[in-house]
């Protein structure tokens, strides 16, 4: 897999992964990895661009929880606790009533997409198949202060 980044200077700053190949147990880890350094150097709209993207596999649905969690300040759980991560997972897609706020993805292939809506994780991470649209939805979701 290949990552490209991309920040866009709308009302807030938002930065587009795009993701370019195979997303699996092979490579998950650096996803997770960009993320946590993009979350540290202060940004916070994060957009997962799928357009080239052309299988997720367990181990990226992996990386997708970890990095909604991230982007919301939270630990993500420790990959060497083994089910125990994959179970958070559940209970991530169960307990979650809305979209994530600060990271969305953009234009799945089919084969992806069907993995996002089989296991839920399209009811979590809103799912945008135009780059525009994405972008614009972080400036009509305000943080609470």
């Amino acid at each position: 897999m290949t990552i490209y980044k991309e920040v866009v200077q709308a009302s807030m700053p938002v930065t587009i992964l795009k993701l370019v190949g195979v997303l699996d147990a092979t490579n998950y880890q650096e996803i997770i990895d960009k993320a946590r350094q993009l979350y540290h150097t202060g940004m916070r709209q994060l957009i997962l661009d799928f357009t080239q993207l052309t299988l997720m596999s367990s181990s990226g649905l992996l990386s997708l929880h970890d990095i909604a969690l991230l982007m919301r300040g939270e630990p993500p759980p420790d990959i060497g606790e083994g089910w125990s991560a994959y179970h958070a997972i559940s209970h991530f897609i169960e307990e979650e009533t809305r979209f994530e706020k600060h990271v969305k993805l953009l234009n799945p292939q089919p084969p992806v997409r069907k993995t996002l809506e089989t296991t839920g994780f399209d009811h979590i991470l809103e799912i945008f198949d135009d780059r525009d649209a994405a972008i614009a939805s972080f400036q009509t979701s305000p943080e609470a202060i």
